[in-house]
C-alpha cells in the first residue's frame, strides 16, 4: 500500500476529515517579562465553544519589524494532568523539561497550548484520569478518537502561530516529548506548514504494547488502524519533512526491540521520498524515560540545522 492510500486509510480510522477552521477569535489574557523573553498568556478558538488556553514566548527584541521562526511544544503526559503548557513554559513541573525557555532563549517564538485534559482543560466533575477517558470514549462512539481531536487542535496552534506579527511566514517547527512526542508523529502528515519536528522518547507500537501489556495514553490508540500498518506507519507519512526521533534503549514505554524496527521502515519512507537526510534516530544506551543532554542536544542540533533562528534571506 503506497502513502496515498495509507493516508487515506489513516484518515478513515482517524474519525474522517476535521472541520474547516472558523475564525481564531485570540485574546490575550495578561502578559509578564522574563529575563530575555516574555510570556503571554492567550487563548484562542479551536472549534465553535471550545478555546485553547496557551502560553506565548516571544525573545527580546522580536516583534512584527524583527521576526523570528517559531516552535509549537506539546507538552508530556506522566499523569499529572494539572500540568500541561505550564511545564515547557518554565511555570510549573520538572526542570528537565522547560523546553519551551531553552527555545525561546535560543531565538525562537515559542508556544505551549494545553492538551485537552490537561490544566485549564480539566473538568471540574470529573478529574483527571477518569476524564480522560470519558473524553476518549465520547470521541469513539461518535466515529472519531482522542488522536483526531488532538491533532485538530495542534493544527489550529499552527493556525494560532501564523497569524502572530513576529512569526517568520513558512518558518514552523514542533517539538515533544512522551505524549507531546505522540502528538509531533500525529500531527505530522496532516499539517505541511511544519518545517521541523522532533520527537523524544515515544514510539509505542501496538506491537510491542501487545507483547508487554503497556497500558499507555490515549492518542497513541487510533481504532482499526493495526489492520493496515503500526505507529511507525504513521511517522513514515510525515516525509519528507526533516523529522528526528531520539529514544531511551530503556524506555519501557518504547521497547526498543519494535523502536528499532519501526525506525528502519520510518527511513525507508524516506528513502523513497528522496530526503534519506531528513530523518535522523538516536537511541541512547543505559537510559529511559528522559530528556537527557545528549538528546537535547540532538534536538537543538537539528532545529539548528533545518529550521536555524534569526533571520533568513
Amino acid at each position: 500500500m503506497g502513502p496515498t492510500e495509507m493516508r487515506a486509510k489513516l484518515l478513515e480510522c482517524l474519525g474522517g476529515p476535521w472541520p474547516k477552521p472558523g475564525p481564531l477569535q485570540p485574546k490575550l489574557h495578561r502578559t509578564e517579562q522574563k529575563q530575555g523573553y516574555r510570556i503571554e498568556w492567550v487563548s484562542y478558538e479551536v472549534e465553535p465553544g471550545d478555546r485553547v488556553p496557551a502560553l506565548l514566548l516571544v525573545p527580546d527584541g522580536v516583534d512584527g519589524e524583527h521576526q523570528a521562526p517559531a516552535v509549537a511544544v506539546w507538552h508530556q503526559h506522566n499523569g499529572e494532568w494539572h500540568l500541561g503548557k505550564s511545564e515547557p513554559a518554565g511555570l510549573a513541573g520538572n526542570p528537565m523539561h522547560h523546553t519551551g525557555v531553552a527555545f525561546a532563549k535560543m531565538g525562537y517564538v515559542v508556544l505551549c497550548p494545553d492538551a485537552l485534559c490537561f490544566e485549564e482543560r480539566q473538568d471540574p466533575v470529573l478529574r483527571g484520569g477518569d476524564y480522560e477517558r470519558f473524553e476518549f470514549l465520547r470521541y469513539v462512539v461518535s466515529g472519531k478518537c482522542m488522536a483526531w481531536k488532538n491533532i485538530l487542535d495542534m493544527r489550529r496552534a499552527i493556525d494560532y502561530l501564523e497569524n502572530r506579527p513576529e512569526v517568520q511566514k513558512g518558518r514552523i517547527g514542533c517539538y515533544g516529548h512522551s505524549m507531546g512526542a505522540t502528538h509531533t508523529w500525529l500531527v505530522g502528515p496532516w499539517d505541511d506548514r511544519l518545517r521541523c519536528l522532533a520527537a523524544n522518547c515515544c514510539l509505542p507500537t501496538y506491537a510491542a504494547i501487545h507483547r508487554t501489556k503497556i497500558l499507555h495514553c490515549f492518542p497513541n490508540f487510533i481504532p482499526g488502524w493495526f489492520r493496515y500498518g503500526d505507529t511507525p506507519d504513521i511517522a513514515a507519512l510525515i516525509a519528507p519533512k526533516p523529522l528526528l526521533m531520539t529514544f531511551g534503549e530503556l524506555d519501557g514505554g518504547s521497547p526498543i526491540q519494535e523502536v528499532r524496527e519501526g525506525i528502519k521502515r520510518i527511513a525507508q519512507a524516506y528513502q523513497a521520498a528522496g530526503a534519506p537526510e531528513n530523518f535522523r534516530s538516536f537511541i541512547e544506551p543505559g537510559v529511559g524515560h528522559v530528556l537527557s543532554e545528549a538528546m537535547w542536544k540532538e534536538i537543538r542540533e537539528w532545529f539548528q540545522k533545518h529550521l536555524p533562528p534569526g533571520r533568513v534571506p
